[in-house]
């Protein structure tokens, strides 16, 4: 499969670049980026081609693999999916349920396979687990944390990133949280009420979902936490007794996106939707979105005001 790859920064050139250029049913077309220079170096580090344009690279593609910012990513997302690009795709699709919806619907008029890359869905060990309690009854309740050190005084590539910096672990670890909870305990709870939240210190958000199952859940996700605080669990309790999400040995992100790009060639090949496809990354914009508005505003940053009149002339 021809990909081509959107964006340069740290993410492309840890994870997409290194994994769509070692795949052996990957052919990597290009590179494009916002900007020219990164581009021209990212393409020559990886032996391919700099495209000037995001539609030049569409026509020599059968498939993209999107590296940026999510709501950079939707809007070019849904542009290769007209251009009749199979997408590889970053969580969260977009941080509105708007411009989400719009990839999905344009994936769906185009005949497009989508996948989206949930780290731990596609991490060998983290996945098999989600797919055997995915296969047990009777599960009550369940809990995901994410403690992060992202902002908290990691030595990260990703703490000066902008997007993070202003939507927050809710929106960029929350959806690898949703990703293990919602395939054992189900979808949400039609109606209100079905996700309550809570703030806590730094950018930590606290969630409590009810499943349409009858199920309960609980998330934590911070990117606030000291190095020495920092951990990634998850579990589930029910007549099965207690499961808890195994350890992911620390490979790194170019495997589990190996699986994510066999997946997305299977469902192109095949036909059939991967779990993790574009309506999944909706429906998980979605519940974001709703957690979003049960929050409300932040009392630590300042409500915005109206701009002073201007001078009278005299």
């Amino acid at each position: 499969m021809r990909f081509g790859l959107l964006g340069t920064g740290p993410w492309a050139q840890a994870a997409h670049g290194p994994a769509l250029a070692g795949h052996p049913e990957a052919e990597l077309v290009g590179v494009w980026g916002r900007r020219e220079e990164a581009a021209r170096a990212l393409a020559a580090e990886l032996g391919t081609r700099a495209y000037d344009s995001a539609e030049a690279l569409f026509a020599d593609c059968d498939a993209v693999a999107v590296a940026l910012p999510p709501d950079v990513q939707a809007p070019l997302a849904t542009r290769a999916a007209a251009a009749g690009c199979h997408l590889l795709l970053d969580k969260p699709v977009a941080t509105t349920v708007t411009g989400a919806r719009e990839v999905a619907e344009a994936a769906e008029r185009a005949g497009v396979a989508s996948v989206v890359f949930f780290t731990l869905r596609f991490a060998q060990e983290t996945a098999a687990w989600v797919a055997a309690q995915s296969a047990t009854d009777g599960w009550l309740t369940g809990r995901a944390d994410w403690y992060s050190p992202v902002f908290g005084g990691a030595d990260s590539a990703y703490a000066a990133s902008p997007w993070r910096r202003e939507k927050g672990a809710l929106w960029d670890v929350g959806p690898h949280a949703l990703s293990l909870l919602l395939p054992p305990l189900g979808d949400l709870a039609p109606g209100p009420g079905a996700v309550t939240a809570a703030r806590g210190p730094g950018d930590m958000v606290h969630l409590v979902l009810r499943h349409a199952s009858g199920a309960s859940s609980a998330i934590t996700v911070t990117h606030t936490v000291p190095p020495q605080a920092s951990a990634v669990s998850a579990e589930l309790r029910g007549s099965a007794g207690v499961s808890t999400l195994p350890e992911r040995p620390d490979g790194g992100p170019v495997a589990p996106l190996g699986r994510a790009i066999d997946a997305l060639i299977e469902a192109a090949r095949t036909g059939r939707p991967h779990a993790c496809d574009v309506r999944f990354g909706l429906r998980v914009t979605e519940i974001l979105a709703m957690a979003e508005a049960a929050l409300g505003p932040d009392p630590d940053v300042p409500a915005a005001t109206d701009a002073p009149a201007a001078s009278p002339v005299a």
